[in-house]
């Protein structure tokens, strides 16, 4: 029997599998939480991941990676090759992390998490092949939100190392990125980083639907709510040709001065 993983919380048990897998690993039924403590433990990662195949409910994945953190943290897991999604038609009634040398069930205890772990040989060989069988047959579940590193890079280059900064600033001091009460959503959070930055309406939009985070009438629509709230102003500039365009400026004083987690703060307060 390989020794117990009888930790207080799911972060220790990934971290210790991920540690000390050897090959692939496939993570079964993981809750809500465990998919969020994976791609937390995974981004903050200091060695080489393993492959990870997650077969999860449909329902949770849907639901985690409704929050853009963690979403955009997913994509480049993906990205790099060190995770996939499939989903599950009827789920085990354990989660399961099975890599090439155990078992590890998953069970929580009040506020505890433990791992409980078998390395008998014909187990291990018999939980994989199963597995296998039911990623190969498994619907693939794929992520619409872009990389955050592609989010940064992009942001960098075509509005400013300044509005990038800030964006990182703004989610770093948010816990989720849902825009449902929670937390400011990402068009939001581009769109308050643009007016610190007097950018243009047309230049955070497209670049918002170019990298893949929202359509320029989503961006629109939430900058006339913003607007309408007081949070943003906007100015008219003239071109060439064609209609001005719109230059978003910071329209609420306690917002004007604020930097990072403050100007999150301050715009949830007011948005509350």
């Amino acid at each position: 029997m390989s020794s117990n993983l009888l930790d207080s919380g799911i972060d220790e048990v990934l971290s210790a599998v991920l540690a000390e897998a050897s090959g692939e690993i496939y993570m079964v039924n993981p809750s809500r939480e465990g998919v969020e403590s994976f791609v937390a433990v995974a981004t903050e990662f200091d060695e080489e991941l393993p492959l990870v195949r997650l077969l999860a409910d449909e329902r949770t994945l849907k639901d985690v990676m409704e929050d853009f953190i963690v979403a955009s943290n997913a994509a480049d897991l993906v990205a790099d090759g060190s995770l996939s999604f499939r989903t599950l038609d009827e789920s085990p009634e354990n989660s399961l992390l099975i890599t090439g040398d155990r078992v590890v069930a998953v069970v929580a205890a009040g506020d505890r998490v433990g791992g409980l772990a078998t390395d008998d040989e014909g187990f291990v060989e018999a939980a994989t092949e199963a597995y296998a069988d039911r990623w190969d047959a498994a619907e693939e579940f794929t992520l619409r939100t872009p990389p955050i590193s592609r989010v940064r890079e992009t942001l960098a280059e075509e509005i400013s190392e300044e509005a990038e900064a800030d964006f990182v600033a703004i989610l770093d001091s948010l816990e989720t990125a849902r825009g449902d009460g929670e937390g400011l959503d990402e068009v939001t959070i581009s769109l308050l980083v643009a007016a610190k930055n007097d950018a243009l309406l047309y230049d955070i939009s497209k670049w918002g639907e170019d990298v893949g985070i929202a359509s320029k009438a989503t961006f629109s629509r939430t900058k006339t709510r913003l607007e309408e709230m007081g949070l943003i102003d906007t100015e008219k500039v003239p071109i060439d040709v064609g209609r001005p365009r719109l230059r978003l400026k910071i329209g609420d004083d306690r917002l004007r001065d604020a930097e990072g987690g403050d100007l999150a703060a301050s715009a949830t307060d007011v948005l509350g």
